[in-house]
């Protein structure tokens, strides 16, 4: 009986996730709903507003949220398992280094960004050595220095190192 507790708490069950995924979308769609209305939900002289589309995708997305959290609730005693701890735990060694990533490409523009998750990434989870780090992590971003700022002329967003060299 002690063995079938440990893998019960060594499982998160779904309910949780469903219940939180949810709320939030429901959240979301009642954003969608206050803006819609707020822009306009109604047909002008010259076609529908601004937030007639956006309103019924909003009701339906709220619908839907509605729908999950219901059956998220009405199946609350039943265990379905979704993710063992271990699970969450890589989930979460990957997520926590993409935020820093994307408050770092603010700040230091997306190459330098690039340059920094990639031999993270590189390093702490495929164990690689520091000069093949070295050569992907800094031949990455400027392939993509010139495939989108000199081939496409797409410009993407610069931090301090490409503005010192004039970028």
């Amino acid at each position: 009986m002690n063995t079938e507790q440990d893998a019960r708490s060594a499982v998160i069950g779904t309910r949780w996730p469903e219940v939180a995924v949810a709320v939030l979308l429901q959240a979301i769609a009642a954003l969608v709903i206050i803006d819609s209305r707020r822009v306009g939900i109604d047909w002008a002289d010259d076609g529908p507003r601004a937030g007639y589309f956006p309103f019924y995708v909003g009701l339906l997305l709220f619908g839907a949220a509605t729908w999950v959290l219901i059956n998220a609730l009405r199946s609350w005693g039943k265990l379905a398992e979704f993710a063992e701890r271990g699970q969450i735990k890589l989930v979460i060694s990957m997520f926590i280094p993409m935020v820093l990533y994307v408050v770092a490409v603010q700040f230091l523009g997306i190459y330098i960004a690039s340059i920094g998750l990639i031999a993270f990434f590189m390093i702490r989870h495929g164990k690689y050595k520091l000069p093949l780090t070295a050569a992907v992590s800094l031949g990455v971003p400027l392939l993509l220095f010139v495939v989108f700022e000199r081939w496409f002329l797409v410009p993407l967003p610069k931090g301090p190192v490409e503005a010192f060299f004039g970028y």
